[in-house]
């Protein structure tokens, strides 16, 4: 009797909350496993912030060789669907090269799109998308959360009330198509959805909160340090509309104010790190909720690490008896 098996090829995720160290993880990763990081943060995408979203450095890219850093301009939004698409060509090209594929980030819905699928959901259209800036505008977050609660409370109940980007998208798909965003999501996982023909090995770091609060508060002095005043200088010279993801970058509104003189260097710093820090509560939150991957996909080597230096020498080996794994 013949025995079909199905081949995937290999790829590994570094994921968690914004400053726990993925990126160093990832390089060291990269740097013995002969891999390329794929930039899985919705923020690193785009070119005009380098410092502020902490994008690898020109050595750290000298180092290892890195993919979709800095590749949208801040005026076209990024999206789950175009990163997922974008990720995928680079998987396959970082494989034709006989490279691994190392995707790091904190976007958790990056990864799920990728590895579970992602729903079809149709454009809802100009109207509806005017409507949600609108309404946003003239609601404030909080206001345009309660309003979509009152049609669509499960998409709602899966969004903080401050997230603006996201309570907008959620609107305008409800307004637009008659159906909420969860429900899309979830006809698109009952259909089986498309998760991408490949196994993943997974990591993921979860610091202590403290350890995370303080690596924040060095990391956005060092960020200072090295120009992001400058960087969003020249960020608010594009004119660009504050609703675009990029404007709303953690330290982008709160230098943006200094800068107006609305408020003094050290409070724009201190409303960062504590901005900065209620979202990786937030990323921790989520990643403890959701696998990054489904169970017959994903071969977990540390389901959570609270320091990349915990990465062990036999978790290593785990991690290279995956990669030259047949299938």
């Amino acid at each position: 009797m013949t025995r079909h098996v199905t081949q995937h090829k290999r790829a590994l995720i570094v994921a968690g909350p914004t400053c726990s160290g993925k990126s160093a993880l990832a390089i060291g990763l990269a740097l013995r496993l002969g891999g390329t990081v794929i930039n899985a943060d919705s923020m690193q995408i785009y070119r005009e912030l380098r410092v502020l979203t902490a994008r690898p450095t020109e050595a750290e890219e000298a180092a290892v060789p890195h993919a979709l850093y800095g590749v949208r301009p801040a005026a076209e939004p990024g999206s789950v669907a175009w990163w997922r698409d974008a990720a995928l060509a680079a998987m396959e090209s970082v494989h034709e090269a006989g490279r691994l594929p190392i995707l790091c980030g904190g976007t958790g819905l990056y990864f799920l799109a990728l590895t579970q699928g992602i729903a079809e959901i149709p454009p809802p259209g100009d109207a509806a998308r005017a409507e949600a800036r609108t309404l946003l505008a003239q609601l404030g977050p909080a206001g345009l959360h309660a309003r979509l609660a009152g049609h669509d409370p499960e998409t709602a109940a899966r969004i903080g009330p401050a997230d603006s980007q996201r309570i907008a998208r959620a609107w305008e798909v409800w307004r637009g198509t008659g159906m909420g965003l969860a429900a899309w999501q979830s006809q698109g996982k009952a259909a089986g959805g498309q998760p991408a023909p490949w196994r993943f090995a997974a990591i993921l770091l979860d610091p202590p909160r403290d350890a995370l609060r303080s690596a924040i508060a060095t990391r956005f002095a060092a960020m200072l340090a090295a120009g992001a005043l400058d960087e969003v200088r020249a960020l608010l010279a594009l004119g660009l509309d504050p609703a675009l993801p990029a404007m709303r970058a953690h330290g982008v509104p709160e230098l943006a104010a200094h800068l107006r003189g609305a408020i003094p260097l050290a409070e724009a710093e201190r409303r960062s790190t504590l901005a900065t820090g209620r979202y990786t509560k937030r990323q921790a939150t989520w990643f403890r909720h959701h696998d990054l991957a489904p169970e017959s996909r994903t071969h977990t080597i540390h389901a959570r690490i609270a320091d990349r230096t915990q990465f062990s020498e036999q978790e290593f080996a785990s991690l290279v008896t995956f990669v030259r794994a047949a299938g």
